[in-house]
């Protein structure tokens, strides 16, 4: 006779392997598998073992169970609600078959890991490089980025940023319409794919963050609405029914989505997590599921002993995401700061269309350099209204700024990356304010040799009529910024995916080669002058000339100097006797005064 399964709280599914697809146990010599689903409102459900349906039967709380001594590692299965068609495990753990196939179980303790080393990566101080799996290498594997290790660590990076690896449907795409939220994508690799990578980065020295997606799920091969709900109409968002983190059967839903992000934490080994859009996560309860998610997190990092962190995305300007929650804040590490990239992208690129119209003036670029936000409880032309509140009393660490990242450039109708749009000088000149910032600096892949490659965006649904109604509506998306349809490429379009891989053979031209090495010059002066990676805001001071385009950013013994004017300019040292870096030539120090040619920069310390 089987021993019965033993009910499991909600809250032991934040933290142990019965957070990924049930629990195995030992009966009578012989190893066993125990599933476990959360559907409260079927009548019915069964287990589906190839062509066995196994009836399962109710736990409490609305869960349903079937304990299967056969099965183990390497079993395909999946639920039937009430006689319905298969589905997959809503936390399966690989989706071998794709999303709408079955679900496989996986002994994450079956892994050999080798980091056992590894402390971690601190997100203060770091800089960080983002990269797309499917086109970072040839390969387009987990596999192929570990190829690649070698020249991040020469280049000087600290960790590894991967955009959404869970479950999508096709085999191409961003990412961000996953469906199996706990399945690393099978044409990446799968689960071993992913902790080889992992494992590899460790041992190359380089942390893992992972960028995942909490605020929707994708449109084909979502299956959580039959499960329950896992959507709630009380709260809606541009893709729908929101995420139901205050309703009616909560409860589930948000022990769902934190032990996934623990998942990602402990079992992969990853070091951070990237919240993507979290300003469309709608939670009127008393604990926001982002605050209790950190405070979960930061009881794992105490049980690890490494530094595990959190970055958010949000367009909100709100203090709030990333203020400790002792200050009444949700406790979040940082925050992605788009309006850095906007203020320095419309200076050096002269872009006014779309969100872009908020931005322009070198002033608001200063501005940006001191604290990040450039909104912050000010007049918003492009929104029509105020905008944004302080950040005062908040480290530059707190935040996350790029010159290029994957919406930046995917979203743009033909994909552009920067050397499209500004000349080699600027390039310079965007990557040395980034890397000087007092905040955490992210590149985005090939920027550093100024790729010239494309990033476009991808899609490989297999649905026609989902594929059709995903490439009208990208092209609608781009009509506020005055691009014309057919300038927008087709998602679907295999070569839209192809035109977006990284080109290696780039990186020995002469240009690009010169690019690189003003890239690796730039992070290693971050890691040797102290003041650069000091994320003390009360120590930036940040001044421009706008009729003769010139930006000056003082960092205690550390001066910036660019001029982005069609003159010459000669600019008061202030004190400062050495060139630690320029970007041209042309540029002299010469006594008290430095020469500055057009569209160059120079980094002078005490």
């Amino acid at each position: 006779m089987s021993r019965p399964v033993r009910p499991v709280r909600v809250r032991e599914w934040y933290g142990g392997p019965l957070a990924m697809s049930g629990g195995g146990w030992t009966l009578g010599g012989r190893v066993g598998h125990g599933f476990r689903v959360w559907a409260p409102a079927r009548e019915r459900v069964d287990l589906v073992l190839g062509e066995r349906r196994l009836p399962m039967r109710r736990s409490g709380g609305g869960w349903w169970e079937r304990a299967v001594e056969e099965a183990g590692p390497g079993t395909d299965y999946a639920y039937s609600l009430d006689g319905g068609p298969p589905r997959p495990d809503p936390r399966s753990p690989y989706q071998p078959y794709g999303p709408h196939g079955p679900s496989r179980l996986v002994d994450h303790a079956a892994f050999r890991w080798t980091d056992d080393r590894w402390r971690g990566t601190p997100l203060p101080g770091a800089v960080l490089y983002e990269l797309h799996v499917g086109t970072f290498s040839p390969a387009g594997t987990f596999d192929g980025v570990i190829e690649r290790l070698p020249h991040l660590v020469e280049l000087g990076v600290d960790a590894i940023e991967l955009m959404p690896v869970a479950e999508f449907s096709g085999g191409r795409g961003w990412g961000y319409d996953g469906v199996s939220l706990f399945a690393p994508h099978h044409a990446y690799g799968g689960p071993d794919g992913l902790k080889r990578l992992v494992d590899a980065c460790h041992a190359h020295g380089l942390g893992v963050v992972m960028d995942v997606v909490y605020n929707h799920l994708g449109p084909s091969g979502n299956y959580l609405p039959e499960f329950g709900p896992y959507f709630a109409g009380r709260h809606t968002t541009n893709w729908g029914d929101a995420v139901n983190f205050d309703g009616p059967g909560s409860d589930e839903t948000r022990a769902f989505v934190i032990g996934n992000a623990l998942m990602w934490l402990r079992d992969y080994h990853v070091d951070g997590l990237r919240l993507d859009a979290v300003h469309a996560i709608a939670d009127d309860s008393a604990v926001h599921v982002l605050e209790r998610l950190a405070e979960e997190v930061e009881a794992l990092a105490a049980h690890v002993r490494r530094p595990l962190f959190l970055i958010a995305e949000s367009d909100l300007n709100d203090p709030r995401f990333v203020r400790a929650r002792e200050a009444g804040g949700y406790g979040l590490d940082a925050a992605w700061a788009d309006e850095w990239h906007h203020a320095l992208h419309s200076v050096l690129t002269g872009e006014r269309s779309g969100y872009y119209s908020d931005f322009g003036p070198l002033s608001l670029l200063a501005k940006g350099l001191r604290q990040a936000w450039v909104y912050d409880g000010t007049w918003s032309p492009h929104r029509g209204r105020v905008h944004g509140r302080s950040p005062a009393g908040l480290s530059g660490h707190r935040f996350v700024v790029c010159a290029q990242n994957h919406d930046q450039v995917g979203n743009r109708a033909q994909g552009e990356r920067n050397p499209a749009l500004m000349s080699e000088g600027r390039l310079r000149i965007a990557a040395a304010l980034l890397l000087t910032a007092p905040f955490v600096p992210m590149l985005f892949q090939g920027e550093e040799w100024g790729a010239t490659t494309p990033f476009q965006y991808f899609t490989d649904h297999e649905d026609p009529e989902l594929g059709r109604a995903v490439s009208e509506g990208r092209r609608r998306e781009f009509a506020a910024f005055g691009w014309e349809p057919d300038q927008v490429p087709d998602p679907q379009d295999p070569a839209t995916f192809e035109r977006s891989r990284l080109d290696w053979s780039e990186r020995d031209k002469e240009a690009q080669g010169r690019l690189l090495d003003w890239h690796r010059e730039l992070i290693a002066l971050r890691r040797r002058v102290p003041a650069l990676t000091d994320g003390r805001p009360d120590r930036v001071l940040a001044d421009c000339d706008e009729d003769a385009g010139l930006l000056v950013v003082e960092r205690g013994p550390v001066l910036v100097a660019v001029n982005l004017g069609a003159e010459t300019l000669t600019v008061p040292a202030r004190g400062r006797g050495g060139v630690l870096a320029s970007s041209d030539p042309g540029v002299a120090l010469s006594g008290a005064d430095l020469t500055l040619p057009p569209d160059t920069v120079a980094i002078l310390e005490d």
